[in-house]
């Protein structure tokens, strides 16, 4: 037994530095971190923004180092310029191909030149590393990085931005391509830099307002139309998670188009050289599409369950992960329609799934899967997603039933352009609703999948309810799939257009698709262009049109042209993974020509700078600093102990005294080294089975009332007259049954009640239990009962409402 304990405790310990890379605690306190602050301005156009962020370094130690700085980006952004300033002095960067850049990097580091490079991971495009080199003793650098990105368009309308804090270590599968990316962490309060941050926002409609998961000053308006405001992080933010905006404009979301003029100094006929349009299209549904949902399809649900899902969603006591996600699939398994087909994977080092292929939709089935999901843990280990989509993906599909594939990750996958890369190949056969859980969900995971599975993305973090968002998405899946999309372009003759995204594949109501294309030549006419965007969407040919101006806007600079690049740049790069011998060759030389001709980065590309000033040159050997990134330690040392606990009451005290080990660290109340009494502490604790069964139930938190009653609800759509009900309601099983109508069966009373309690007491939460609604209502009108508007009436009465029979839909 004690060898045992023994045993676990020392497992644990390398998995926590392992996981946690604990050089980055010894460089924290032991090592000066020359990374000393951050300074972000953001200026929002509409729906896109441009990201300056300065980096401000400074040497205290008594001989030159090189500080090694690996962070976060959003996936989709287009790095565009790149600088270091020492003293009055500023090195330019330029783009080169990587290879190339990393010798002149190396060789003037040798010679005793300052030199500075920032490159992109090879395995995910949100990850870059930033070498500055040969910084002298007492020398400052600052640091200018600028990129630009599109904002995506959230449930409600409003478009998010997220300044990403927080990289997770990225798990990386045995034999999977490239080398991992090696991440320098700290506790996420323990960051040694700190951050301002400020946005300025335009729009041709008014800003109404705008939200963050940080703190605020309020927002400051510009002009009396309200279309500029600014807004500024409040003081004394620590930079120990994503910053992340919400920004809503009033009537949002109109089709716009933008031409910009191309770069004076480049040559024309070239990508710069000429002008760019960026349309941003917004299709509009018939209602009567729109008002039905989909009977049938193929849903197949991906979990993640490994260790990293037992976190909390955000730094604090917060429900974990995994719950969360388990209160999600019982939902969705509750909304799914009668006749549809499902079947639900989940994944960490190795995968299970409930079934050997998806099953018909029943009340039996249902209840089979509810009872797997509900004793579903994050306990599988790592987050190797690959090996369960290959098995997804083998299975044939259903006839008539097309297949939806969710995908529920906290995104700290390695191999993600791998990942994304199979997801296109089996694109023809399904569409993906990605979900990322959490802080330091990796957006070029969680974005890819959506892009090239032709489905749609969504991101939960800090206090956020995934239900909401997860339910959106099914209601895109429960649309008619839009087919055979085309795009036409009318312009005047001598314009000839270059179309620089990819084919659009999916479209959804009230979703934005963009589209860039390249416009060369002049014309004498009417300078008015018209795109016109054709679809069938249930057997039903449809269009939408949109008239541009061929003027160049004015004061637009280079964005539009870099937003172009860098999606030119994706498509092509994924090209290139699909080639092999000369011909991937070419496409890799194509990249590395777009990339080194805008300016924007790429996989095979680097930024490189080296200060070819008249100084001496820089003596003695080099001393490496890697800059920590922050990270949520509680995830870690939770994800660590979990593995280890082996009851319910050892997962519970894991949970608890990872959250109060985090917490004294961030305090600095303790060091890295005194984690082995904490653990040697948890280890020895030992209780009977009967203690352990006892603390359990009085420590299980009481369940969401709204859940409680989804969680009664058949397959078919109804509720059974139950205790079970009874108590949802807050009642006596004697209260609900007296005010029965006599003509009326238990079911129908059931079911109405439970509508008439959904109306009434949970109108906030509409969003979640909609489509479950639908389905009861539908299964009502099935059953012809007689005295509904009576069973309506006593309901009201017996529950306290006052619900219109008519809002029920019955």
């Amino acid at each position: 037994m004690i060898f045992r304990s023994k045993l676990m405790w020392w497992c644990v310990l390398l998995t926590y530095c392992t996981m946690v890379n604990c050089r980055g605690l010894i460089t924290l306190q032991k090592e000066p971190v020359p990374l000393k602050s951050i300074e972000v301005e953001v200026e929002v156009r509409d729906h896109v923004a441009t990201v300056v962020s300065t980096l401000n370094y400074e040497n205290k130690e008594d001989k030159p180092i090189e500080a090694v700085f690996v962070f976060p980006l959003p996936g989709d952004a287009a790095v565009c310029h790149f600088s270091a300033k020492i003293g009055q002095k500023e090195i330019v960067a330029e783009v080169k191909e990587k290879q190339k850049a990393r010798e002149e990097y190396d060789d003037a580091l040798s010679s005793g030149q300052q030199a500075f490079l920032l490159e992109e991971s090879e395995q995910s495009p949100d990850i870059f590393s930033l070498s500055v080199g040969s910084l002298p003793p007492g020398e400052s650098a600052s640091i200018r990085l600028e990129y630009v990105t599109e904002l995506a368009v959230q449930a409600d309308d409003g478009l998010r931005f997220c300044l990403p804090a927080v990289l997770n270590p990225r798990y990386q599968p045995q034999g999977s391509e490239g080398a991992s990316v090696q991440v320098t962490s700290v506790p996420a309060s323990l960051v040694p830099y700190n951050l301002s941050f400020s946005a300025r926002l335009s729009s041709p409609r008014p800003v109404s307002k705008v939200e963050s998961s940080c703190s605020l000053d309020p927002l400051q308006y510009l002009n009396t139309e309200q279309t500029q405001a600014t807004v500024k992080l409040a003081a004394g933010h620590k930079f120990d998670r994503d910053v992340e905006l919400l920004i809503y404009y009033k009537d949002a979301h109109q089709p716009t188009a933008v031409v910009e003029a191309g770069q004076a100094s480049a040559k024309p006929g070239t990508l710069m050289g000429d002008p760019v349009v960026m349309l941003s299209l917004y299709p509009e549904f018939p209602q009567a599409v729109m008002s039905s949902v989909a009977s049938h399809g193929e849903f197949v649900l991906l979990l993640d369950r490994s260790g990293s899902m037992e976190s909390p969603m955000d730094n604090t006591e917060s429900q974990d992960r995994i719950g969360s996600a388990r209160d999600t699939l019982l939902l969705l398994l509750k909304s799914l329609p009668m006749g549809c087909y499902f079947n639900i994977y989940s994944f960490g080092s190795i995968y299970e799934r409930i079934f050997p292929k998806s099953v018909e939709y029943n009340e039996e089935t249902m209840e089979e899967a509810l009872k797997k999901v509900e004793a579903m843990n994050a306990d599988l280990g790592g987050t190797e997603i690959l090996e369960p989509l290959k098995e997804i993906y083998s299975q044939p599909t259903i006839p008539n039933q097309p297949r939806q594939l969710f995908v529920f990750t906290d995104g700290e996958v390695g191999n993600t352009k791998q990942v994304i890369n199979l997801v296109k190949k089996n694109s023809g056969s399904h569409r993906c609703f990605s979900f990322g859980i959490g802080e330091g969900a990796s957006s070029a995971l969680i974005n890819g999948l959506a892009k090239e599975g032709g489905g749609h993305a969504q991101f939960i973090t800090g206090k956020e309810r995934m239900q909401p968002k997860v339910m959106q998405s099914l209601r895109f899946a429960l649309q008619p799939a839009v087919v055979d999309v085309s795009v036409k372009w009318d312009v005047p003759k001598g314009v000839s257009v270059t179309v620089l995204s990819p084919p659009i594949t999916a479209l959804f109501q009230g979703q934005r698709s963009l589209i860039y294309a390249q416009l060369t030549g002049q014309s004498s006419e009417a300078a008015e262009g018209c795109v016109t965007v054709k679809y069938s969407l249930a057997g039903h040919p449809s269009q939408n049109q949109l008239h541009f101006n061929l003027t160049p806007a004015e004061d637009t600079g280079l964005t539009v042209h870099r937003l172009a690049a860098r999606t030119l740049i994706r498509s092509l790069e994924m090209e290139e993974k699909e080639c092999t011998g000369e011909q991937g060759e070419g496409v890799k030389k194509k990249v590395v020509e777009v990339s080194v001709q805008s300016g924007v980065s790429s996989v095979f590309t680097a930024f490189i700078a080296v200060n070819k000033g008249d100084g001496e040159a820089i003596q003695g050997p080099l001393v490496r600093r890697n800059v920590p990134t922050p990270m949520m330690m509680t995830h870690v040392l939770k994800s660590s102990m979990i593995q280890f606990a082996h009851s319910p009451v050892k997962k519970m005290r894991a949970q608890s005294m990872a959250q109060q080990l985090s917490n004294d660290m961030e305090k600095e109340e303790m060091g890295a080294w005194s984690m082995p009494q904490w653990l040697s502490k948890w280890f020895h604790e030992e209780c009977s089975e009967k203690e352990e069964k006892e603390e359990f139930s009085l420590k299980q938190p009481p369940r969401d009332p709204l859940l409680q009653l989804i969680s009664l609800q058949k397959a078919s759509g109804s509720w059974e007259l139950d205790s079970a009900l009874a108590a949802a309601l807050g009642k006596t099983s004697k209260e609900v049954e007296k005010p029965k109508p006599a003509s009326v069966n238990q079911e129908v009373w059931a079911t109405i009640l439970a509508l008439i309690w959904l109306h009434g007491s949970k109108m906030d939460a509409q969003d979640e239990w909609e489509l479950l609604a639908m389905k009861a209502v539908s299964w009502l009108r099935a059953q012809n009962a007689p005295c509904v508007t009576e069973c309506v009436e006593a309901g009201n009465t017996l529950l306290g409402f006052n619900v219109k029979k008519d809002a029920l839909g019955l």
